[in-house]
């Protein structure tokens, strides 16, 4: 199987209402396991002592990330977070570009001056993200008005945690957006733990998205581990703000199955939450739905992981073979002249 073609435009093709073709469920598998070859290269490196700083994976989020930024068009804007690498791969960011940033080379994104998920890529129209992730929410919002007043009809999809939820620019960014009802989709990712501290510590509200009544918006909790479920409902909530009708909040509920970063060992989460949360991997269910309408055979499952391994290997290759920025550069861009 060869690369999706489909990155950046299925919303622009699709009638309200209308499933996913045969080739678009390929696509999502496909990408999701891209993400998380491109996660285990990352968490390799790290331990090779290869990149430095933090190190952040996405396992066990796939379905969300990929699910999610499928549903956007072209002209829409992204504003990821650290373990949404599936959505940069979605909007068609290269895997050398993502490797070039993680070895903080001086042809990455951000000429080596960061190695890790803090880049934007103007082309892509993804921006972010920022270490202080509520602040993400006002700034996506301000995005959407001006995407508004210039009539581009785009949305803006944007992301946030279980803990960063309870930010106050979060509220400020959804209370605006609500009120101008700007094009902007919130998803807040439930995985269970604001790094050490349980979901149960920190809310209680049984569900997240019952905050969207406080703002007059819809809200509504899926399934974070099933990408279908996921893409459907994002779909639905970017065609409702194309038309005008103002956000959505998304609760998408997962699990953090790696560490807070590559440096946390998760110790505090309990084996047996770990062991449940397993029998609901993304790439397994989705696998296994694949399967059992004849889309995917072991043959074509071991041809399209191999596939992905070389292109991810010749990517890492390609980055750590790239030279480190100048020193004498250092200055250059940091300060508006």
């Amino acid at each position: 199987m060869t690369a999706p073609t489909t990155a950046g435009a299925p919303h622009e093709r699709r009638a309200p209402g209308a499933k996913l073709s045969n080739p678009e469920r390929l696509d999502l598998y496909y990408y999701m396991l891209l993400a998380r070859a491109c996660d285990d290269a990352i968490l390799r490196l790290y331990r090779q002592g290869k990149l430095v700083g933090g190190a952040y994976t996405g396992n066990g989020n796939e379905a969300t990330a990929v699910g999610s930024a499928y549903a956007l068009g072209e002209r829409d804007y992204l504003f990821p977070m650290h373990r949404d690498l599936g959505a940069h791969l979605v909007r068609g960011q290269t895997v050398r570009n993502i490797f070039l940033q993680q070895l903080a080379r001086g042809e990455s994104l951000t000429r080596g001056r960061d190695g890790t998920g803090h880049y934007a890529d103007p082309a892509l129209r993804i921006y972010g993200n920022v270490s202080h992730l509520g602040a993400m929410v006002p700034m996506a919002a301000g995005v959407a008005l001006a995407a508004t007043m210039r009539g581009e009809g785009a949305v803006v999809m944007t992301y946030i945690g279980d803990g960063g939820c309870n930010t106050g620019e979060v509220h400020e960014g959804l209370n605006m957006a609500a009120v101008m009802r700007l094009p902007l989709i919130l998803i807040i990712e439930n995985n269970q733990f604001a790094y050490s501290t349980p979901v149960d510590r920190q809310h209680a509200a049984l569900r997240l998205s019952d905050r969207a009544a406080g703002y007059g918006i819809p809200g509504t909790t899926i399934d974070g581990t099933n990408v279908t479920l996921v893409y459907e409902t994002c779909w639905n909530a970017v065609d409702r703000a194309r038309r005008g009708e103002g956000p959505t909040l998304i609760e998408s509920v997962t699990m953090r199955m790696h560490g807070h970063s590559a440096s946390d060992d998760a110790s505090y989460v309990p084996k047996e939450m770990l062991e449940e949360w397993k029998k609901k991997d993304p790439l397994a269910r989705c696998e296994k739905i694949l399967r059992a309408d004849r889309l995917l055979s072991q043959e074509s499952i071991d041809t399209m992981k191999s596939e992905i391994a070389a292109l991810v290997e010749e990517a890492v290759a390609f980055a750590a073979e790239s030279p480190y920025p100048p020193g004498e550069d250092a200055g250059k861009g940091v300060y508006a002249p």
